[in-house]
């Protein structure tokens, strides 16, 4: 282990468990976490032992989507929402099983990557937030994922408002497919795998790429260039910086 490590890795009984491990940044998807998420998922995807994959965390926050702290300045070709459609895309178009073990809040970049795994398990405790355009952001390349998983009206409305929702109304929009009490997400999960890996490994791999492209092409070209231009855009700086600085951004309106 390095001090710069940020992901814990195990393999046990044919399942990778990759355990986000940067509680610090509530598990934020810095440079590091994405290189070693992406890493770890390539290695487990390749290895013929490991039959299904589990995405954790560690701390009370499962992820709070991209470090804002590399995302304030630059270019549009310096953000690194460059590299997440890469991650999100592995996650998707794996063939192998992926579960998300949500114990705590995501947010933005976070709600994306679970929303790419196969299986969601939420505790009822969880909550998640497409907060992007309080930010000055738009959630581009997670839409890619997000919306074939929920339903319409629902995203349409979370997405607008950016406001905080509770399990409950993630697992009626379809983001969360099983909501439990937060002592028995590890059983859950447990639960699913069995479940997963009764499959043949090539039958399931083939019936995820038919589940997969019943779902729509990911333009993820399209959808990163909008994400990083508005990153790196006047109304993303500005809300990078409100966010760090704990305050209101110039464009809400203020009381009479």
């Amino acid at each position: 282990m390095t001090s710069d490590r940020v992901l814990q890795v195990s393999v046990s009984r044919g399942v990778a468990t990759l355990t986000l491990d940067s509680p610090a940044n509530r598990n934020a998807l810095s440079r590091a976490m994405r290189g070693q998420l992406r890493s770890a998922l390539a290695e487990a995807l390749a290895d013929d032992a490991v039959r299904a994959v589990v995405l954790d965390h560690t701390g009370r926050v499962f992820c709070s989507g991209m470090d804002l702290s590399e995302a304030a300045g630059g270019s549009s070709q310096d953000q690194g929402v460059r590299e997440f459609p890469e991650l999100l895309e592995l996650v998707w178009s794996s063939p192998k099983p992926v579960v998300a073990a949500v114990r705590g809040p995501a947010r933005a970049g976070g709600v994306g990557l679970l929303a790419a795994c196969d299986v969601v398990v939420a505790a009822d405790s969880a909550t998640f937030a497409f907060s992007e355009v309080r930010l000055g952001l738009v959630p581009a390349v997670i839409s890619a994922v997000v919306l074939p998983r929920m339903v319409p009206h629902v995203a349409h409305r979370l997405m607008l408002t950016g406001q905080v929702f509770d399990a409950t109304v993630a697992s009626a929009g379809g983001l969360v497919d099983v909501v439990v009490p937060d002592a028995d997400v590890d059983g859950e999960v447990r639960a699913q795998l069995v479940h997963l890996t009764a499959g043949a490994p090539t039958a399931l791999a083939q019936t995820k790429r038919l589940l997969r492209a019943r779902q729509g092409s990911l333009a993820f070209d399209e959808l990163l260039d909008l994400s990083a231009r508005f990153f790196a855009g006047e109304e993303g700086q500005e809300g990078i910086a409100a966010f760090r600085e704990k305050r209101a951004a110039r464009w809400v309106p203020t009381a009479d």
